[in-house]
């Protein structure tokens, strides 16, 4: 027998093995990585997806939090793990900002991961105090051209998705503001409501109470399209800032997941998230359904390009995290 005739023969038998072990997958529990905190929007939604999930898959989704160093504790520790299916994370956009923004990074998000499937789109608001001058993005360009270091800009976290989509507005709009960063949304609201900050840039969750009693006001959301929450809030592009990039909840396995198995694992989430409980939940939580599922191949380039993007954004924003 000729090598290449035996190499020919060892595939076959490999592909065959891998699909009759994904006939019988799962045989036992998944655990299902969130590298954050419990209690937050990303640990809703996996737990929520969880439980639907023991009904698809037949065995128990377990939700395992490994929280620290912005989601890059438990990243690490599923990047480490074997790529047989039985190990998933569901994390958030700040996984594709992370090779930018830490200088050790100890995984490459694109290389040492298996994209599963993408969840949801978790746009950002623009927001201002309900009092202020500034009632549109045109009004804060023109304050922002007028006198830039006299306008400041409050996010959640140096080097975290709002601050980046701060630092994109100000340079496509060609102005100047200044960030001020805040340990958490919770943590600014005193000074937005008080007029000590301008503008704020925030999740839409921790800003929809105070938007709908009439303490503030959205001047646009993040993303290619307006949220039903706020279907009068224009996005970014519409308002005059022609960026769309937003935030995601996304699941990813290891690198050199088999194929059979992440199309399964694919087409049981979808189907999960898919049900009107799981879409009401994104919905109430500020973040939108897909309108169509992606494979796990069409999230793979999706990703792939948005770890680019956001790595760009991040480059010339010049933000970095020791």
């Amino acid at each position: 027998m000729t090598p290449t005739r035996r190499l020919w023969i060892g595939l076959a038998f490999a592909l065959a093995l891998g699909a009759a072990h994904s006939q019988t997958f799962p045989t036992r529990p998944i655990k299902l990585v969130v590298p954050f905190p419990p209690g937050g929007g990303t640990d809703i939604v996996a737990r929520k997806m969880a439980e639907h999930l023991r009904e698809t898959l037949g065995q128990p989704v377990i939700v395992d939090n490994k929280a620290g160093a912005s989601g890059n504790i438990g990243a690490e520790s599923v990047a480490r793990s074997a790529p047989d299916g039985y190990t998933l994370m569901m994390t958030a956009a700040p996984f594709a900002i992370a090779p930018t923004l830490f200088k050790s990074l100890a995984f490459d998000p694109v290389k040492d991961f298996t994209p599963v499937t993408q969840l949801a789109v978790v746009p950002l608001l623009v927001v201002t105090r309900a009092d202020s001058p500034i009632k549109s993005i045109a009004d804060l360009i023109a304050a922002a051209r007028k006198d830039g270091d006299a306008i400041s800009y409050a996010t959640f976290g140096n080097g975290s998705p709002p601050h980046l989509v701060g630092e994109r507005m100000k340079a496509l709009a060609g102005i100047r503001m200044t960030h001020i960063p805040y340990k958490g949304g919770q943590a600014a609201l005193p000074d937005i409501l008080s007029g000590q900050i301008d503008v704020a840039i925030m999740d839409v969750v921790s800003m929809t109470p105070l938007i709908k009693s009439g303490r503030l006001r959205a001047l646009a959301i993040t993303g290619p399209k307006r949220t039903p929450v706020f279907p009068d809030v224009p996005t970014l592009t519409q308002a005059g800032i022609a960026f769309d990039t937003v935030g995601w909840y996304a699941v990813f396995g290891p690198a050199g997941m088999p194929q059979a198995i992440t199309q399964r694992l694919n087409a049981s989430i979808n189907k999960a998230m898919a049900l009107p409980d799981m879409r009401t939940l994104l919905l109430e939580g500020g973040s939108i359904p897909l309108d169509q599922a992606p494979t796990s191949d069409q999230w793979a380039a999706s990703f792939k390009d948005n770890v680019g993007v956001w790595g760009e954004v991040a480059r010339a924003s010049g933000a970095s995290v020791e």
